[in-house]
């Protein structure tokens, strides 16, 4: 047994190797790639929108910078910070390729192309020198790395100095009440969805475990502090539900 298999980690409530993890988190989003942004504003009821709307707000895009948007999919945090930085240029890299096919079928892809790069690649061992992109994003896609302070470090070595990260994930409301309400929804009708929509209750499903089991708030900002950066806030977003976190590699 290696040593890689002889760690384990979560998929959702399941207690899978570590090495095995990242392969299962490929196949969901490789099924749900083609309904993966209907299913967005259908699970949200659109809110999602509002959500990277903030993101960009409290980011500021700079004209004339270099973005890596890390688990960036179908590339829609990349076309809004293109849109507010002229002459800005914007990677965006996933495990999936069935994600960035479909990005590159979007109008904005066609509209940007020249300042948008699409890579496979693997949040934890990223292919990129130190000291290379002014601005890291990564949007409801850190819940899925295999080793998440891994995926935090690279994006501190790949930062230059001045650099910003910035995280929009899933969270954990701080009432209770609310927190139980939200968790009826999410486990009796996100799966539901997933289903009509998409085909496939058990990719949802899974998504909707990884929300759970992601840390909260103040426990996640402790990572990004433990990776470097200074500087570590955050806002939460519809009273928890999703929350923005910042750091700077100072």
């Amino acid at each position: 047994m290696t040593e890689d298999s002889s760690k384990t980690t979560h998929f959702g409530f399941q207690t899978v190797a570590e090495d095995q993890k990242a392969g299962m988190v490929h196949g969901v989003f490789t099924r749900v790639a083609s309904k993966y942004d209907i299913m967005n504003d259908v699970m949200s009821v659109g809110i999602h929108r509002i959500w990277k709307d903030a993101m960009m707000d409290w980011l500021a895009p700079r004209p004339g910078t270099k973005l890596l948007d890390v688990a960036g999919g179908t590339g829609d945090v990349s076309f809004r910070y293109l849109k507010r930085a002229p002459g800005s240029h914007a990677t965006v890299l996933d495990m999936t390729e069935q994600m960035l096919v479909e990005g590159r079928h979007r109008a904005e892809a066609e509209s940007m192309a020249d300042n948008l790069d699409w890579v496979v690649g693997d949040a934890m061992a990223l292919p990129f020198p130190a000291n290379t992109f002014d601005v890291y994003t990564i949007s409801f896609g850190i819940r899925n790395v295999t080793r998440v302070q891994d995926a935090l470090n690279e994006a501190y070595r790949v930062l230059r100095p001045g650099g910003r990260l910035m995280v929009l994930e899933f969270s954990q409301l701080p009432n209770p009440a609310m927190q139980w309400a939200y968790d009826r929804y999410s486990f009796n009708v996100i799966p539901v969805m997933g289903q009509i929509i998409a085909g496939d209750r058990d990719s949802y499903q899974y998504l909707v475990e990884s929300i759970r089991k992601f840390p909260d708030q103040d426990t996640f900002a402790a990572m990004i502090r433990a990776a470097g950066f200074g500087q570590v806030k955050y806002r939460n977003l519809t009273m928890g539900v999703a929350a923005l976190h910042s750091g700077w590699k100072l």
